[in-house]
Formats: structure tokens, sequence, C-alpha cells
């Protein structure tokens, strides 16, 4: 179930030189969680780049309601207001999850279950963490997920495999070597897909 009625679609740039508009999701809500650690590092490479804007989106810090309904009340429409606007002003996306039981949080499956015009002919990728998995069989989940929504995954993506003790207390990581690297190529994936779906949607709205 999803909709697209809670709050009206933000109109799409129409200069296509302008700064790709990023929205990075923190999909865990759990007490303890990591993934603002993680989020935190990512975001920050992405604000280094001259061609993006970047938004993080904390579901913990903006719950979304847990009935899916095609008609929210004050009360829906009051949360739903916190996210919905920034989810369609984004011209691409980057999802932090964790991995839960071989799979991803149910409140990141809520956000996206809330939306719908909002993920259409947009860009994905994936940061990911959890134990020797590095959350990726939560982010194999993900993808057809989001095909269902007719959003476009990238195929590179940022995996942290035994997450916990890759970070230092800061926030910095002991080795950035190698995830630096896997954030460029994924950054630079996106860019280019949020930048010609952005023209494509532009010339051409899409349509289902």
């Amino acid at each position: 179930m999803a909709t697209d009625t809670a709050v009206s679609t933000a109109a799409a740039p129409t200069d296509t030189d302008s700064p790709i508009r990023l929205a990075v999701i923190v999909g865990s809500t759990r007490d303890g969680r990591f993934g603002p650690k993680v989020a935190e590092w990512f975001a920050g490479h992405a604000t280094l780049r001259s061609d993006m804007t970047v938004d993080v989106v904390d579901l913990a810090e903006t719950p979304l309601p847990m009935d899916l309904t095609h008609r929210p009340g004050p009360d829906d429409l009051a949360a739903l207001e916190a996210v919905t606007p920034r989810l369609d002003a984004a011209d691409a996306f980057a999802v932090v999850t964790p991995e839960y039981n071989h799979s991803y949080p149910a409140s990141l499956k809520n956000a996206i279950d809330w939306h719908f015009t909002q993920w259409q002919a947009k860009p994905i990728g994936f940061v990911s963490y959890g134990g020797i998995s590095g959350g990726l069989r939560a982010v194999e989940h993900l993808r057809p997920v989001f095909a269902e929504v007719h959003a476009v995954t990238v195929r590179d993506t940022v995996s942290f495999h035994n997450a916990h003790g890759l970070f230092e207390e800061d926030g910095r990581l002991k080795d950035s070597e190698g995830p630096d690297t896997a954030a460029g190529a994924m950054l630079n994936q996106l860019a280019w897909w949020a930048r010609a779906l952005r023209t494509a949607r532009t010339t051409h709205p899409y349509g289902t």
C-alpha cells in the first residue's frame, strides 16, 4: 500500500546544471543504533562535492505513522509534513540501512510505503552496515522494493562489515581508504543518474 496524496509533489527543478539534491535517509530507529554515525560519515563525503547539496532525513527524528491509509488524519499529515516534502525535493537518495534478521528495518519499509511519486524516476544508492555480511542482504531485499515504486538503484554500494570496530568514538574511520573509494564511486553513479533522470522528468514528466 502506498499513498501519494498526503502532501503535494514539489516541482522538479528546470535548471539542469543546478546542484543535485541528495537526501540521505537514516533507516534505523532502534535505541542504541549505529546508523547516525555511518550517515554522518557518508553525508560528509557528499557535502564536499560542488555538484550536490545534502539533506539528512533521520526516521528516528521524524517518525511516520505506523498505520498506512489513503486518508491520513491531521496527526498523520503533520508527521508526513516533516518528511514528504523533503523526499519530493530530492533528485537522488542514499539509504543508510542496517541488517536486522537477514533484512532491513520495518521503519524503512514504512517510509517507503507511505510514499510513491516521491521515489519515481530517481536514483537510489545504499550505504549498509552490520556484522560479517555488512548489511548487504538488506540491500538486496531493498532493490526489488524500490523497483516496484519505479526508482532506479545504482549498482555500487558502500558496506561496512563488523561496523562497530571500524569507527573511532568521534565518528572517524580507522582505515578510510576503501570506504572513501567506494563512497566516491557510488556518488559518481548517483550524480550521473540524478542529472539524467532530472532532465528526463523535466522534459517528459514520468508516468506509470
